[in-house]
């Protein structure tokens, strides 16, 4: 991944990366700090215990005045190879001991640096602590660092007692023992302390370097690049690109919130474009009724004239009365386009099912002979009348006739219609058309629809996110489109779109599963309610339920084409909206669903792929 000082995945890595050093580096050097204090601190504990140890030593040799004695002893020690010299001095400053016997009797310098401490403004102090004993200095530049130890000899009874009695009971300090040792050892040690303690952060800071580097373009680098090429995409025009594979981090909800915008994006374009093109529809149907028309009274004319002129012959007859009937649907299909475009009401009258499926075979039925299609249908002349535009239920099973020899091909396959009396309950069956929150706010979606009719719209807050719900607007059916991932078992609150009131029930549990269940008016049927859990279908409608069950004619036709992807389903009844491509309109099942709908019936379609499509109609009696 190619990074530039723009981009917030090198932002981060750079701040964190500073945040580091700087942590690493305050903690390297403390630990250096602390190391060499302890180091030091452990050497001049190892001279003052020398010190004293050598004090001890040479106190006899001191009571009884045997120079000799205290010059081995001070000798024999020195020879350690860290130690520079060993002497001890008297009261005024003058060398009486030392390794170094040129320096015996000699006045040492008290302004020097081994000496300031005890000689502060030429006045010796009688009592230092152990940490004044030590001085650490160097004697030049090149020298390696000195520590000296200076151990006051004091004054005691033992001593101003003796036989020499040299001194008198009143002098607190005889003199001092002085060490010093050179830290050429310790300065090693610290030195390769230091290195590795910088070794070690240097590496630390990479290592993390790297794994934030990893991690930033894993976690950030990445999904932010693809939500910025996402959104490239769309300001180009492009409403179909998706996010591939989205996380579960708030950068991957922001990727299925992206996704669902676009996909809603891309559907109010093409809506608005259907609601072009039905507008276009409008116009140019008031103008083709007319052109058409005129033609078409041509035909009528002519063939109705024909039709009498040949009394004689039965076959001609026939064949004149086919265009006689087809011309005047002909026209009557012009008018209804043009009351399509205008939601026009349908003319009912006292119709045979049978007689109107009838008509509608015998105009496809020879398309379907061409390619092979066996038709399978099953009459059943026990059926009432029914009150119905029979022209308008007649392009119903033309297009759904003519739909299935479209599926099948020109392989050959099998068309099978059945009519019969039914009786169901509105559940499963019954549309709803309108839904309101309690404070009377539309929740129905026109947008979004399924299966034709427009969805019932629901805000739904799921473990602290928030999306929309399209439930499904047929009562007790669960195809609900989900704009939100819902976990199993968490608590839901489902709310009114518009004023956020809540649509839960309190204290109402689901019957079936035990969930929550929301609740709102569908009018005029009272209150619905339903189960939140996305796996559960129950339902309830008080009102369509106690309406019992109703009386229909149920019209199956069903085809053994190649199916209907599931995924196009729910949106096959929308205006232009096919399958077919090129060779499609997209107008012929949306004409299809205005005319059932305009009729109070109900259209449903079941389809599996490679194995056909049912599609089943049930229009009231």
């Amino acid at each position: 991944m190619k990074f530039n000082a723009t981009k917030i995945g090198l932002k981060l890595i750079i701040a964190v990366g500073i945040v580091t050093i700087a942590i690493i580096g305050a903690f390297a050097y403390f630990s250096i700090s602390a190391q060499s204090d302890a180091l030091l601190s452990q050497a001049g504990i190892h001279a003052n215990k020398l010190s004293d140890a050598i004090k001890n030593s040479t106190l006899t040799g001191m009571l009884e005045n045997k120079k000799e004695e205290i010059h081995s002893i001070i000798n024999t020690v020195s020879h350690e190879p860290s130690i520079v010299e060993i002497r001890i001095l008297n009261k005024e400053g003058v060398v009486t001991f030392s390794s170094q016997e040129n320096l015996i009797g000699k006045m040492v310098d008290k302004r020097a640096e081994s000496c300031y401490a005890c000689h502060t403004e030429n006045q010796p102090l009688q009592k230092l602590s152990i940490d004044e004993r030590m001085r650490i200095y160097k004697i030049s530049e090149d020298s390696p660092r000195i520590l000296a130890v200076i151990n006051p000899i004091y004054n005691e009874p033992s001593c101003y007692q003796a036989q020499c009695h040299a001194h008198t009971k009143e002098q607190t300090v005889l003199g001092v023992l002085d060490i010093k040792m050179d830290l050429k050892d310790v300065d090693r040690q610290i030195e390769d302390s230091k290195m590795r303690l910088i070794i070690f952060a240097v590496l630390a800071i990479l290592a993390l370097s790297l794994f934030i580097a990893y991690f930033v373009r894993k976690w950030i680098g990445i999904p932010v690049s693809e939500l910025v090429k996402a959104t490239n995409q769309v300001s180009s025009g492009n409403l179909n690109y998706t996010i591939e594979n989205p996380g579960k981090d708030e950068l991957g909800v922001l990727a299925r919130s992206f996704n669902k915008m676009t996909k809603n994006l891309a559907d109010a374009k093409l809506q608005l474009f259907q609601s072009d093109k039905m507008a276009s529809l409008g116009r140019l149907a008031a103008g083709v009724a007319h052109e058409i028309n005129n033609p078409l009274t041509g035909v009528l004319t002519y063939s109705s004239f024909l039709l009498k002129r040949t009394k004689d012959d039965p076959e001609l007859q026939e064949s004149l009365e086919v265009i006689v009937r087809e011309t005047i649907r002909s026209r009557e299909i012009v008018k209804g386009l043009l009351d399509f475009s205008r939601q026009s009401v349908p003319k009912k009258h006292s119709a045979d099912i049978n007689k109107i499926v009838k008509c509608a075979l015998e105009v496809v039925g020879s398309q379907l002979e061409l390619k092979r299609i066996e038709l399978d249908v099953h009459f059943d002349d026990s059926l009432p009348e029914i009150a119905v535009d029979a022209n308008q239920i007649q392009q119903v099973f033309i297009n759904l006739l003519a739909n299935a020899g479209d599926a099948i091909g020109e392989s050959g396959g099998r068309i099978a219609v059945n009519l019969s009396r039914i009786s169901l309950s509105a559940h499963g069956l019954a549309p709803i058309k309108a839904a309101n929150c309690p404070k009377k706010h539309d929740l129905m979606d026109s947008d979004i629809r399924s299966y034709g009719l427009p969805t019932i719209r629901v805000k739904v807050i799921s473990n602290g996110s928030e999306g929309i719900i399209n439930l499904d607007p047929v009562y007790g059916k669960h195809r609900h489109q989900y704009g939100i991932g819902i976990e199993k078992g968490r608590k839901l609150e489902v709310a009114c779109p518009q004023c956020n009131i809540s649509l839960i029930e309190e204290n109402v549990p689901c019957p079936k599963c035990g969930s929550g269940v929301y609740a709102f008016e569908v009018p005029p049927h009272g209150t619905l309610e339903g189960c939140t859990n996305p796996e559960c279908d129950w339902q309830r409608c008080q009102a369509m339920d106690e309406a019992g069950h109703k009386d229909y004619i149920e019209v199956k036709v069903r085809d053994t084409g190649q199916g209907i992807p599931n995924e196009d389903l729910s949106r096959i009844f929308e205006p232009f909206y096919t399958t077919k491509g090129q060779r499609g309109t997209g107008l012929g099942l949306a004409v299809t669903w205005g005319i059932i709908d305009n009729h109070n019936g109900t259209i449903d379609v079941e389809s599996e792929l490679g194995k056909g499509t049912t599609f089943s109609i049930h229009l009231p009696l």
